[in-house]
């Protein structure tokens, strides 16, 4: 007899050799939350807790191949995108993935604050992802790079996420993550009705924090693929993800992944 259907997600994002983030991470999550992960590879990277040592990008044509191969076969629920790098890699998976279902957390900024893409890069996520994404999960220098607007307040945060809104998003999530001192973070949600909510959560002292926005977006998108509503499923990643920082496992010598799974 046939196992009963899991909700499955394609996830479109980098690798990470060391683990905490892109592909690796998204899989930890997304199986955490009991859905089935597909992937398409767009960037191999060598790296460890310590930093990125080189990026391979993958091909256009080789991205175009894994997405096609895995949408006949394993049609995703919904589909959740991450680093991509390059104006021809965006221009590739829009012709390839619409109209689907999106959560798109879109890798602009290092932690640093530094850009890691280029402006026609910017301007193809801004004209053909956003507006068609069901939700968006910029940091706040992504988000302030979609917007076009400072960001030093949660009323900065609120305009924003606004802002970004009006590209087309049906909802948007800027998080505050990088942008508040003191141990009171905020992330806040502009919803498809134009509505704000504020998601308040305590900052934690921990060099393990690699890979969170990657592990946060995708545990969204698999509650939202279980068809759990947009503001619960945040809440319940918010709290996925603080876990995994409060029990991190102290892996490596710099900044160390999360606990992806309950020990």
């Amino acid at each position: 007899m046939k196992q009963k259907k899991i909700p499955t997600i394609l996830i479109i994002a980098g690798s990470d050799s060391g683990g905490g983030a892109g592909i690796q991470a998204d899989i930890k999550a997304a199986s955490y939350f009991k859905v089935f992960a597909t992937t398409a590879v767009t960037a191999v990277t060598a790296q460890n807790t310590l930093g990125v040592q080189s990026i391979f990008p993958i091909p256009e044509i080789e991205i175009q191949k894994q997405l096609r191969s895995v949408i006949v076969d394993l049609a995703p629920d919904l589909i959740k995108i991450g680093m991509l790098g390059t104006k021809e890699v965006v221009d590739c998976v829009a012709q390839e993935i619409l109209p689907n279902k999106i959560i798109l957390d879109p890798v602009m900024v290092a932690t640093s604050g530094d850009k890691l893409v280029d402006e026609g890069c910017i301007k193809g996520i801004k004209e053909k992802l956003v507006p068609n994404s069901y939700l968006v999960t910029p940091n706040s220098f992504e988000a302030e790079i979609l917007s076009g607007k400072k960001i030093s307040s949660i009323e900065d945060q609120e305009y924003a996420a606004k802002e970004i809104k009006n590209l087309g998003a049906k909802n948007v999530l800027v998080k505050g993550g990088h942008l508040y001192e003191g141990n009171n973070l905020v992330d806040i949600l502009v919803d498809e009705t134009g509505k704000s909510r504020q998601f308040k959560s305590q900052r934690i002292d921990s060099n393990n924090t690699h890979g969170t926005g990657c592990t946060l977006s995708t545990a969204i998108a698999s509650s939202v693929a279980k068809g759990i509503a947009l503001e619960k499923a945040i809440t319940d990643s918010i709290s996925y993800v603080q876990r995994g920082i409060k029990n991190a496992p102290n892996l490596g010598s710099g900044n160390g992944p999360l606990m992806h799974f309950d020990v």
